[in-house]
This record gives structure tokens, C-alpha cells and sequence, in this order.
């Protein structure tokens, strides 16, 4: 068996940027990158199809044709190796004459879980695993989450001004990041499977919640608003656009009589209402809708929630130049204060904009 070469590293890179570019829009099945190659040339490559199906396999091979046979297969993920709604792409590959695949994750799945490389080697064909590993952890980190924790991965996205202010109060929305800033958000909304804001947010701020960049309007994620009491405006854009674009509204499981009449006004016109009381609840009914990646954007009660609750994997903290003064609504952290647990991954320049990813350190993340 054939050992990795730095020419897989490159091709491998090429299958986990495919796999981004469908990021969010593969319903319960992870988005996967394939690409064909053959006398150091792809001659076949293909992403999940948009809800999933076809697999970034079959359409690869497709794409490639007879020039498959004797080919390698750079894939992100381990191909899946049981009868769902498509065979396997194990079968699809193996029919091909593909003489040696190269995989970046075993699939956690345990319908699958290591059976497909073993059934490629069966047949005869090299297998060669790990390659990219990192960084097809951080492609596929939402799908993993949710296979291996049985809940979303949560990244909490915060806009802080420089004395740590988020908004002001009694204003609605206050701008607070600059134009590239707010590019790079509608971006992550677009790779996002579920946005949530806290009712407070979403009555103050009267927001959308949906991708904005031209081109990619259809992406825009399932949008959730933490509403205890379901005090959520019936005139507010999230409302009156409900039948548009998915809408959730989380209640506690026991709601008293003029709550459960709003709900009731809510479900007509078009919010679902879920019903978990504690945070854990909550993720673990959006992981069972399929739900891999939870956007958390807003407000200061709902970021504070999360993160009490030990589930935010990782923070995105834009800080904007100016300040809002001594009637600002406080954030729960700025850049002096990260809460404990994370630590500093990158930090950019976005116009004057400063922004800091931090991840959850490892074995500290809570299902």
C-alpha cells in the first residue's frame, strides 16, 4: 500500500474546499468534497448535492466517466458504506475500477464508522487515511458535533464596541462593525444550518436574520428566537416572514393561558414552537431535526445562557473602534475578558474592525 505524498495534501486541500461550498445546505447528511484524479490531473470532482443527495462520490465518478478506472479518489469523508434512500458510494467506487482511495476522516456515523474502508480494502483497493485530518475536523466540525455529542456545534458570533458595549439601550439595532465585518457574518449565516437571537434581541432589533449578499439569498439558515413565554411581536419581520424562511420559537414545557394563546397565534402564522427548558434540551431537539451548526448571534442574555450552560464551541468576537458610553447594554465578555475554557485560534484586521476566533480548549466542551 502506497503511503501519503504531498500531492495528496494538494488534492486533498481541493476535496475539503469543495466540501465548504455546500456548507448548510445538505439537510441531515454532512457536506462531502471528491475529486478524481488520474496521472496527476482531477478528472472528476463534485460536492453533496443541496439536501444531501446525490453524494459528492457518484457524481464525481459521473463527472470523471471511464477515465475513473485506475484513478485515486481524494474524499473528505469516509464514502458510506450502507443502504440509505442511495447505495452506497463504497459499491459506486469499487464498480469503477478505482485503484486507490485516499479518505481525511473516518466517518463517526455508526452506521458506517470504519466499514467502508474496510470494504474497499477488501476488493482490493489501497486506502490511505488522515490525510488533511485538522483541517478536515474544522470543514466537517458541525456533522461531527452532532454525530459524536448527539447536539449542533454552537459558535456564539458577538459585534463588541471598544468599551464592550454590544448596543445601546432602547435604540434597537446600533452599528457597530464596519462593512467587511458584516460581509464576513452574512457569510457565516450562509454556511449556517440555524441562527438564534434571544426575544429581547429580536423585539428590540426587529431583525431579519437572513443572508443578504447577493447570490446567496436562498441560504439563508433556520432562524430560532429563545422566547420563554413566547413574547415574541406577531408584527416583527421574523413573523410576517415565517412561511418564508423557517421559524422557531423555543417555549418552556409549561406555558400559562395568555402564553399558550400567543402560541397559538404564532403557529398560524407560520412560527413552529419548540418546547426545552434548559439550553442541553434545546440543542439536543435541533440535532434530532437534523440540525449540525448553531449560529448564536444575539443578545447578551442569550450569549450569557450558553455559555453557563458549557456548550458554545467556539467565539467569534468582532470589536469595533467606537464607543457607546455609560448607556450601553454590556457584553458578556470583550477581548480583556474571554471567558475560561478558550483560547485565541486567529486574529484579523477587517477594515478597523479587530476580529478573534477562539475555540473551546479540548476536553472541555459539554454534551
Amino acid at each position: 500500500m502506497s503511503g501519503p505524498t504531498r500531492e495528496d495534501e494538494r488534492f486533498m486541500a481541493a476535496a475539503l474546499r469543495l466540501a465548504r461550498r455546500n456548507l448548510g445546505l445538505t439537510s441531515t447528511n454532512p457536506s462531502v468534497g471528491c475529486v478524481i484524479v488520474k496521472d496527476d490531473t482531477i478528472v472528476g470532482r463534485a460536492v453533496t448535492a443541496p439536501g444531501g443527495r446525490p453524494h459528492a462520490e457518484t457524481q464525481a465518478l459521473a463527472d470523471a466517466g471511464e477515465q475513473a478506472r485506475g484513478a485515486t479518489a481524494y474524499v473528505t469523508l469516509e464514502p458510506c458504506s450502507h443502504h440509505g434512500r442511495t447505495p452506497p458510494c463504497v459499491d459506486a467506487l469499487i464498480a469503477s475500477g478505482i485503484a486507490r482511495v485516499v479518505v481525511c476522516l473516518l466517518d463517526p456515523d455508526e452506521r458506517v464508522a470504519g466499514r467502508g474502508v474496510v470494504m474497499l480494502r477488501d476488493a482490493g483497493i489501497d486506502v490511505d487515511l488522515g490525510v488533511l485530518r485538522d483541517e478536515g475536523e474544522r470543514v466537517l466540525e458541525a456533522y461531527l458535533m452532532r454525530q459524536r455529542m448527539k447536539r449542533p456545534h454552537v459558535t456564539l458570533k458577538l459585534a463588541v464596541s471598544a468599551d464592550g458595549m454590544i448596543g445601546r439601550k432602547g435604540e434597537g439595532q446600533v452599528r457597530i462593525t464596519g462593512a467587511v465585518s458584516r460581509a464576513q457574518v452574512q457569510v457565516l449565516r450562509a454556511e449556517t444550518d440555524a441562527i438564534l437571537v434571544g426575544v429581547g434581541t429580536a423585539n428590540a432589533d426587529d431583525p431579519e436574520l437572513t443572508v443578504r449578499l447577493p447570490g446567496l439569498e436562498a441560504r439563508s439558515p433556520i432562524r430560532i428566537v429563545l422566547d420563554r413565554r413566547l413574547d415574541l411581536a406577531v408584527e416583527s419581520k421574523l413573523v410576517r416572514s415565517a412561511r418564508a424562511v423557517l421559524s422557531f420559537a423555543v417555549a418552556d414545557s409549561v406555558l400559562d393561558a395568555p402564553a399558550m394563546t400567543r402560541r397559538s397565534t404564532l403557529e398560524e402564522a407560520g412560527v413552529e414552537v419548540l418546547n426545552a427548558d434548559t439550553i442541553y434540551d434545546l440543542l439536543i431537539a435541533l440535532a434530532s431535526r437534523g440540525i449540525s451548526s448553531l449560529l448564536v448571534e444575539g443578545g447578551a442574555r442569550a450569549a450569557r445562557q450558553f455559555l453557563d450552560a458549557g456548550l458554545v464551541d467556539r467565539i467569534l468576537l468582532y470589536t469595533g473602534p467606537a464607543t457607546i458610553g455609560e448607556d450601553g447594554i454590556r457584553s458578556p465578555f470583550d477581548r480583556m475578558t474571554v471567558p475560561a475554557g478558550f483560547s485565541l485560534k486567529r486574529t484579523a484586521r477587517y477594515g478597523n474592525d479587530i476580529f478573534d476566533d477562539y475555540e473551546r480548549d479540548s476536553g472541555c466542551s459539554q454534551a
